[in-house]
């Protein structure tokens, strides 16, 4: 009796899927949609399956699915050895491989009992679309499927118990990356993010480092605290000084500290302030965005009403020029500071935003008041302490006869990071560190001595100026 039901239900089901197709050919859209519908709701009632899609990107691809990223993440680790079909890729260090799905594989897997099956499919797309950075591909999805007797089981524990194995799995093998703003489609690639610096390496003074990781270690424990207070959970860092005095290399110090990924920002590629939200919505928690050289970025100088500053930012005016509108970003100083920190800036916690310039007055006050940029970092000329940290970074000695020399030289002399290092760095198997050391002090000495020329040169000119103000006319 049963397998003649069967094989009457199975005609039956066959021959729906004939009259949808035909339909799917011959009708007009209205009517093609109407019988769909209904022949869908026919299958249902012989099918005893359940199935539940969870897509890699919500809001129209403004944001990357946590489901889906942690449902992959569990099939890779539990189910991925019976697929057929498997794609590779890289982990830290590029040590080993890590084996997933690849497009429409499908794999089995059992929980207390209960059989259930994974797919792994693409949405269909007429059109695709190649930037410079590759083919855009159309967003995949996961399909969960399970007998319908299981459906407590399954969607009160099974997906929970997945999505809680795989963040884990991602949580341990966290792998930052380091992202760039696509000109072309308004999107983020990625690249592994391997910069070596840490705050051990980093030259700098030994307080003001430990000032800094103890303000970065109390923003990653207040997510009660900022939600208490009424804010987001995010916190602003301006970085400031010469060029080449570290601020780059702070950033990635930052980023491993932290275990953050971070997201370069080229404020110049985005077209207007609704891209500057999209790229800012599509950031993930636990990151670091940059703008490296906000005031050369754009014209962000913002212009107040007459009458002084009353403190608030609608007193703010952006006027721009004929030749601003001509630019291909019409990013302004208010788009700008809404994505730092107006209410789209909510969306996704636990975010640092830096703001790095050579030229602190030239930046807007309304851009870098605290509430945005909260805590203002001088990264200035090396002193004696950042040069210890070097001397132990390239020569691995931490104290030196010369010290002393040197120190001295330090207390007189203005040189940024970057040139002390370069004079420490050893050019050939010939230069020990006594070579190097005195490399240093030679350039330490023809600084000193080109400072000292130019104050005399400034000195006369000054008193040339004040002879010609008292000089009859």
């Amino acid at each position: 009796m049963f397998p003649e039901m069967f094989a009457h239900y199975g005609s039956m089901i066959g021959g729906l899927m004939v009259l949808r197709a035909m339909v799917q050919q011959y009708l007009p859209a209205q009517l093609r949609n109407l019988v769909d519908r209904y022949v869908h709701k026919w299958m249902s009632l012989f099918d005893p399956r359940i199935q539940i899609s969870f897509l890699e990107f919500t809001g129209q691809r403004m944001r990357s699915s946590e489901a889906y990223t942690a449902i992959e993440n569990y099939l890779t680790k539990n189910v991925t050895s019976v697929a057929k079909r498997l794609k590779a890729d890289s982990v830290k260090d590029s040590r080993s491989l890590v084996l997933s799905m690849d497009d429409y594989e499908e794999v089995t897997d059992e929980y207390k009992g209960a059989k259930v099956r994974w797919f792994l499919n693409r949405v269909s797309s007429k059109s695709s679309s190649v930037s410079m950075y590759g083919a855009t591909e159309p967003p995949r999805y996961y399909t969960l499927t399970f007998h319908r007797k299981n459906r407590e089981l399954i969607m009160q524990s099974y997906i929970r118990h997945v999505l809680t194995e795989g963040k884990a799995i991602a949580s341990k093998n966290r792998q930052r990356k380091l992202y760039t703003n696509d000109p072309l489609y308004s999107r983020w690639n990625h690249v592994v993010f391997e910069h070596p610096a840490t705050f051990e390496t980093l030259a700098m003074d030994l307080d003001k480092k430990r000032e800094i990781m103890n303000d970065l270690m109390k923003f990653t424990q207040r997510k009660e605290y900022y939600a208490k207070i009424g804010k987001a959970w995010k916190r602003g860092y301006l970085l400031y000084g010469p060029p080449g005095t570290g601020k780059s290399t702070m950033i990635s110090a930052m980023a491993n500290f932290l275990n953050y990924d971070v997201y370069d920002l080229e404020l110049t590629a985005v077209k207007n302030n609704t891209e500057l939200r999209r790229l800012l919505i599509e950031t993930s928690s636990k990151s670091i965005m940059v703008i490296e050289d906000i005031d050369c970025s754009l014209d962000l100088t913002g212009q107040r009403k007459e009458g002084g500053d009353d403190g608030k930012d609608k007193s703010l005016v952006k006027k721009l020029t004929l030749k601003e509108k001509k630019k291909s970003s019409e990013v302004t100083l208010s788009g700008l500071l809404n994505f730092i920190d107006g209410i789209w800036s909510a969306c996704g916690g636990e975010r640092i935003i830096v703001f790095t310039t050579n030229h602190l007055d030239k930046l807007d006050p309304a851009l870098i008041r605290r509430g945005r940029m909260d805590k203002h970092i001088e990264m200035s000329y090396c002193s004696y302490e950042a040069f210890k940290v070097l001397a132990r970074n390239y020569l691995n000695i931490d104290d030196h006869p010369l010290y002393e020399t040197i120190g001295l030289l330090f207390d007189k002399t203005n040189m940024i990071p970057a040139d002390v290092a370069e004079n420490l760095m050893p050019k050939s198997d010939d230069e020990d560190v006594e070579v190097c050391l005195r490399n240093l002090i030679q350039a330490l000495e023809a600084v000193k001595e080109k400072a000292k020329k130019k104050a005399e040169e400034e000195a006369q000119a000054k008193a040339m100026r004040e002879r010609q103000e008292k000089s009859p006319k």
